[in-house]
């Protein structure tokens, strides 16, 4: 079954978003000391991934276009509005925005990186899904947190990540004849270091210390594939 992985790593999230709920009601100095300390964790797997880059150019040109596109769009205000949603559907008068924080936050940490590429990949061409079932326990442990924090938003991103994953892990065959391995490499290589600095943005404002709209940011993963892409053909 191709979508084994995907759909076990999905299945992690939603499990572990579920557990961190269990802990929501921890006392609200321990919740702000912990939102810090998470924070501050991402952040540093942000930079950790930014390093990644092989031609920092792709990466800002990509960020900086990407954003623009975002401002245009004004995607943060869409994610907001569709927590609002989810939030009347629950029926909860949850912090305006909170749900869809969870949400992004929880998205772009589980989608964004090399082991949900190679994961997929290895799940479409050889039916392996070790990479991925790896990859959804680590992803489950970390939606305890996060969910414990900034709730049942996290749970909604499974969604996504399913979707991604799934779709790569489908159309892996093509992808392997029609794309070259030293292109699909450099992609791999500049949206985890795009994605790192999209993270570390997302650390900062858990953290507290910024108030970056992420979700503005998302065109850049689009603005990769296309820069990686002329890069790869006029070099």
């Amino acid at each position: 079954m191709v979508l084994l992985g995907s759909l076990l790593n999905a299945l992690f999230i939603i499990i572990g978003a579920l557990l961190g709920r269990m802990f929501k009601n921890i006392p609200e100095s321990m919740k702000k000391a912990v939102m810090s300390i998470i924070g501050l964790a991402v952040a540093v797997l942000g930079i950790q991934m930014g390093f990644e880059s092989g031609n920092f150019i792709i990466v800002i040109s990509s960020l900086v276009v990407g954003t623009m596109i975002g401002e245009w769009l004004n995607l943060d205000k869409q994610f907001n509005r569709f927590g609002q949603w989810v939030e009347s559907i629950f029926g909860k008068k949850a912090e305006q925005g909170s749900i869809a924080e969870g949400f992004v936050t929880a998205t772009l940490i589980f989608a964004i990186g090399s082991m949900a590429i190679i994961g997929a990949l290895d799940s479409g061409l050889r039916n392996d899904h070790n990479v991925l079932i790896t990859k959804g326990i680590i992803d489950g442990f970390t939606s305890i947190i996060l969910a414990s924090t900034l709730g049942i938003g996290v749970l909604l991103s499974a969604v996504p990540v399913f979707v991604y994953q799934g779709s790569i892990a489908l159309f892996a065959g093509v992808i392997s004849t029609y794309i070259p391995q030293e292109a699909l490499d450099l992609f791999i290589k500049e949206m985890t270091a795009t994605g790192g600095i999209m993270i570390l943005a997302i650390g900062l404002n858990v953290a507290g210390l910024t108030k970056i709209r992420v979700a503005n940011l998302l065109p850049s993963i689009g603005m990769v594939t296309i820069l990686v892409a002329v890069v790869f053909i006029f070099q």
